[in-house]
């Protein structure tokens, strides 16, 4: 007679663990939270925090209290059983637990990115319908850089020796940083996020993870718990993980490519034809949502005023969305594959992205093509032009008009967060704006 395995309590699993950090992504998608003991944290102590949190700028700043409630009253961090981890990169043992915003009544909190990923997840599962998704998400890594003034330098690897010139998919390239990555793997085994990839990409000092497809919430997850574990053991050996999206001048910026397909409550992929194996109408309403609703998004994909300097690189970083059958140049790309897997890839978002508003954008968009019925124009191929309706926003300002203006941000999303959200994205283009570059300063001082 065999026994049936019990899966350990949450108290067994943080057994000898003296804190927990319990988290969650503001509308930048960066960590904010505290550190709990972990007694009471186990005893069901309630973790709360002022909702201005969820608005607060990359500048720390904060909008006008009107965005958030002039009482700037709590909510709670509620974990997520499935989302609490030890974490062995950290000299104490530690836990790091994901957690949902809900207001005090219990529901979402309407400021917290990933219920606005949650709301867009619902709408698809009321209709029968799961979307399936996958992040590729590129970084760099460069030695310590304490003067800001001064551009980031690759850093020196078990050679002594720093990289030269672009080692785009040199097998071996991450070698000399193999103390790194073998701690980065471990990392993500402790997490729960299995790796399909790990690659070095075109950039100088640049790599690219790839996650395995699967519930969108649960990938957005992971991409968050990634960044978060990327930049603290980067860290610990002497580096930091930058995921600007164009860090370096001359060099190809850093994106956060997403993967999607759509399957019915059979597991059927609705993007094709069981009788004939082709495309489906459904694949192409969604590609047409795609085309017709993300340049109204484009500042959920690119939300800073650094995220257009990588759409200079046209190749690399398409800026457009054109869609086509495997050719990287433009932004919708429907890579090959059997019927069973077809999808479409969104390689708009930089890897500055919040990954719960990437993702919920990119399916908002598809689901608005579905519901509207809506056609994508023709694929491109080869060399192509871009039609004037299908160029993206190169500004930061233009985007900010651009969701303002939205029907379809409005129709997905609560009015409560794309009006903080625009205030806190408005408040960063104006710190922005009143800092002097050294650009300014090496040339037109002689005007």
């Amino acid at each position: 007679m065999t026994s049936l395995s019990v899966a350990p309590t949450l108290s067994e699993r943080l057994a000898g663990i003296a804190e927990v950090e319990c988290v969650i992504p503001d509308m930048n998608g960066i960590p904010r939270g505290k550190l709990v003991n972990a007694q009471p944290y186990l005893q069901g102590r309630r973790v709360q925090m002022a909702h201005g949190v969820l608005v607060q700028c990359l500048t720390g700043e904060y909008p006008e209290p009107r965005y958030y409630g002039y009482d700037d009253s709590d909510f709670i961090l509620h974990s997520i059983p499935e989302q609490v981890h030890v974490t062995p990169w950290t000299a104490q043992p530690r836990a790091l637990a994901l957690c949902e915003a809900l207001e005090m009544d219990g529901t979402p909190s309407r400021l917290s990115s990933r219920s606005m990923l949650q709301r867009v997840v619902e709408r698809y599962r009321s209709r029968g319908w799961f979307p399936k998704v996958a992040t590729e998400i590129e970084f760099y890594l460069f030695e310590h850089n304490p003067d800001v003034q001064q551009a980031f330098q690759a850093p020196v690897g078990l050679d002594g020796r720093r990289e030269v010139g672009n080692q785009a998919f040199a097998a071996g390239s991450a070698h000399a940083l193999q103390p790194f990555f073998t701690e980065l793997k471990e990392g993500m085994a402790a997490l729960g996020i299995p790796c399909e990839a790990v690659m070095h990409e075109m950039g100088l000092s640049q790599y690219e993870v790839n996650f395995i497809h699967d519930d969108p919430l649960l990938i957005a997850d992971q991409t968050f718990l990634f960044k978060f574990m990327l930049h603290e053991i980067a860290l610990k050996h002497g580096l930091i993980a930058v995921c600007m999206a164009k860090p370096l001048s001359k060099m190809p910026g850093s994106s956060m490519h997403i993967h999607q397909s759509v399957v019915d409550g059979q597991g059927q992929n609705i993007f094709t034809n069981p009788d004939t194996g082709e495309a489906s109408e459904l694949f192409a309403h969604y590609l047409g949502g795609l085309q017709a609703g993300l340049g109204d998004l484009i500042l959920l994909m690119a939300p800073n005023v650094n995220s257009y300097q990588r759409y200079c690189h046209v190749y690399a970083s398409p800026n457009n969305l054109c869609w086509s059958q495997d050719n990287r140049r433009t932004g919708l790309r429907v890579p090959s594959s059997d019927p069973a897997a077809r999808r479409v890839e969104n390689r708009v978002p930089g890897a500055d992205a919040n990954p719960y508003l990437a993702i919920a954008a990119t399916l908002a968009a598809g689901l608005h093509g579905i519901e509207r019925q809506l056609h994508p124009d023709l694929p491109a191929q080869g060399d192509f032009e871009v039609p004037d309706d299908l160029r993206l926003s190169c500004t930061l300002h233009r985007a900010i008009r651009r969701l303002q203006v939205s029907e379809v941000a409005r129709d997905f999303f609560t009015p409560e967060f794309i009006d903080g959200y625009l205030a806190c994205k408005q408040l960063e283009l104006e710190s922005f704006l009143d800092e002097i570059s050294p650009w300014e300063r090496r040339y037109l001082s002689q005007v």
